[in-house]
């Protein structure tokens, strides 16, 4: 493409995100809905807000530019609680040795920004490439993905679809997904001083853990995939107990299961259901799953022989990424609801995946380096969808 990208104006829309605040929990993204909405008419596209709910948005943005391939770039506006431990305010941008601080820098304000250029850039150079364009900028994908869940059961007709995440610019075709079942193990309370007339729930939760850890090493980890890895099943919270001196009746505990590309939700809730069955009649642990707390969902994968991953991976190489891919997420992202809605995708996007995966929700600080922010001008003439932002950049044709 000869249009370049504006790093300067890049560096400002950044600024002006990590200033709205869009901390998710509870989320109140509609503000910065509108500002990207307004960037997005500004460069030629039809942007609306849709508000599924209160206070929470998604923005979508087309540009039609003659027949073609529907592409979409994607990412979220919500991130994570700012939390303490700041050496600065953490919605303000500040730029220090060669990086850029502020929440949502890294996860996933960073990767907007780029795709926002992007857009623009397409919209210049109408003449490079045919099809239709759309942007979807979601919310709430820290929590439990209700804005991609909302656009993708609309059913939009999408061929392709570039997820943004911080992925050193590195190329990503598949994800675990998870599953947070809230199981109650039940015992029976009596006084702590005649303990033989009730039923300690802790004791007997106690009992379930080992099982569970038994589980995951005889089955659920034999599950495997060969850019995840392994599937899991683990406990992540637990409690119980309502007096000092009374046997709790009553323990609940959070588990944990990922899944790889290849298992089904329906059917591990099934297992799992099965799985406390079992518990019961081997050991008499009555235990029953009360609920599900929100995740980003399923698993899901783009096969790395589909074009949009060979040529993802090839424009990445070009533009100086060493190991480009594809590579696995370990957790989870809204690229299996656009999988979901018909669309092959891949993950990729500005920003250390260490801090934007491992460390999203433990570490303070978000980062992105001044050169992740580039756009690099290369354009791969046989492309089937990818357009250029960050190190991928090719033709709709």
């Amino acid at each position: 493409m000869s249009v370049s990208p504006d790093i300067p104006r890049m560096k400002r829309d950044l600024a002006d995100l990590v200033a709205l605040c869009t901390e998710n929990p509870p989320g109140r993204e509609t503000e910065a809905a509108s500002y990207v909405a307004a960037r997005l008419s500004e460069a030629g596209l039809d942007a609306v807000i849709d508000e599924y709910e209160p206070g929470r948005a998604n923005v979508e943005a087309r540009l039609s530019n003659g027949p073609g391939p529907t592409l979409v770039f994607n990412t979220h506006m919500d991130v994570v609680p700012a939390g303490e431990g700041w050496s600065s305010d953490p919605f303000v941008l500040r730029e220090a040795d060669g990086r850029l601080y502020g929440r949502g820098t890294c996860d996933c304000k960073g990767p907007l920004a780029a795709m926002l250029e992007a857009v623009r850039m397409l919209a210049a150079e109408r003449s490079a490439w045919s099809g239709t364009l759309l942007a979807v900028f979601v919310g709430d994908e820290e929590v439990g993905s209700k804005g991609a869940r909302h656009f993708a059961a609309k059913r939009p007709p999408i061929d392709f679809a570039v997820v943004g995440e911080p992925t050193s610019n590195t190329v990503y075709s598949c994800h675990k997904g998870s599953l947070r079942p809230i199981v109650r193990v039940h015992g029976v309370p009596a006084h702590s001083g005649t303990p033989h007339l009730g039923e300690n729930a802790i004791l007997r939760a106690g009992e379930l853990l080992g099982l569970i850890a038994r589980e995951h090493e005889q089955s659920v980890r034999r599950r495997t995939h060969p850019l995840v890895g392994e599937a899991s099943l683990t406990v992540t919270r637990i409690s119980g107990g309502h007096a000092d001196n009374v046997l709790p009746g009553a323990c609940e505990m959070l588990l944990d299961r990922r899944l790889v590309p290849g298992e089904n939700e329906a059917e591990v809730k099934a297992e799992i259901a099965a799985f406390l069955a079992r518990a019961q009649s081997e050991l008499g642990v009555r235990a029953e799953i009360i609920g599900f707390k929100p995740t980003t969902g399923g698993a899901t994968e783009t096969a790395s022989d589909r074009p949009i991953v060979r040529q993802s991976v090839a424009a990445a190489a070009a533009n100086g990424i060493a190991s480009p891919g594809p590579f696995g997420f370990q957790g989870a992202c809204d690229l299996v609801h656009f999988r979901d809605a018909g669309a092959e995708g891949i993950v990729i996007g500005p920003g250390a995946a260490l801090y934007g995966a491992q460390g999203r929700r433990i570490r303070p600080r978000r980062r992105i380096r001044r050169c992740e922010l580039d756009l690099p001008r290369h354009r791969t003439p046989d492309a089937v969808g990818m357009t250029g932002w960050c190190s991928c950049c090719a033709g709709l044709r």
